[in-house]
């Protein structure tokens, strides 16, 4: 019986700790806006002002079919500095590629499970640029179609990678839609890409090593109904530049 009155004097002590020891610090508040107060309006002007006081260029992603190396680019800041926040809070971290459709794309930044990031939805405005495009191994932002969507607002965590095939310049040119400069025209010849997705989405990276890695990605079986993947293909997302 003697045993059973100290169980429980014990117990309350293992789980208050030490008398003499210190309370535990809080985790310092990250750097940058908080992403669980963002919203469409004030996202534009929060997410410059970090991009300029956290620069950065270069993402790794870390896959368990290998790693894709990825460049953003400086013309594209609202999409830019948002992809670099949501990667140093570790938002990626917990998603999957989600849709993943053979010879054409692959998508990430959703889940499967519930976020423990907190984390609101709020939209970007695009910020298409002529000189990025859909080529192979471009990185870009998805969003609603257009009637849900009219002003192109892009979403802040899916993302995706083009595949896509080559293109004679007349077969580009009408899956387009609408003129190609020069420079499109022989990309998508020679490296190939998504040429019907110009104009309607931001492009605001591109893979720099790893595009096997995408590829590899593509092949993974899916779901007919929903295009995910049978087995998940989690990341780890860092900065790295």
């Amino acid at each position: 019986m003697a045993f059973f009155r100290f169980l429980a004097p014990l117990a309350l002590l293992a789980a208050c700790g030490h008398p003499d020891q210190p309370a535990t610090a809080p985790a310092p508040k990250p750097p940058g806006p908080d992403i669980g107060a963002l919203t469409d309006s004030t996202a534009p002007a929060a997410l410059l002002a970090y991009g300029r006081q956290y620069p950065g260029s270069e993402v790794l992603f870390k896959t368990r079919l290998g790693n894709i190396r990825v460049r953003l680019y400086d013309d594209t800041p609202l999409h830019k500095a948002n992809f670099l926040l949501l990667t140093r809070r570790g938002v990626f971290n917990e998603t999957v590629f989600n849709r993943v459709v053979k010879g054409f794309a692959v998508q990430g930044g959703q889940t499967s499970e519930a976020r423990t990031i907190r984390l609101r939805t709020y939209r970007l405005p695009p910020e298409v640029r002529a000189n990025h495009f859909h080529v192979k191994g471009a990185l870009g932002m998805a969003r609603y179609s257009d009637d849900e969507n009219p002003r192109h607002l892009s979403s802040n965590t899916d993302f995706y990678f083009t595949l896509g095939h080559t293109f004679t310049p007349a077969e580009a040119r009408r899956s387009a839609g609408h003129p190609l400069t020069p420079a499109q025209v022989q990309a998508y010849a020679t490296k190939g890409g998504v040429p019907a997705l110009d104009g309607a989405y931001t492009v605001f990276g591109e893979v720099t090593e790893g595009l096997e890695v995408v590829e590899k990605i593509a092949q993974v079986p899916v779901d007919p109904r929903d295009k995910w993947p049978v087995q998940d293909v989690g990341m780890q997302v860092e900065v790295v530049k």
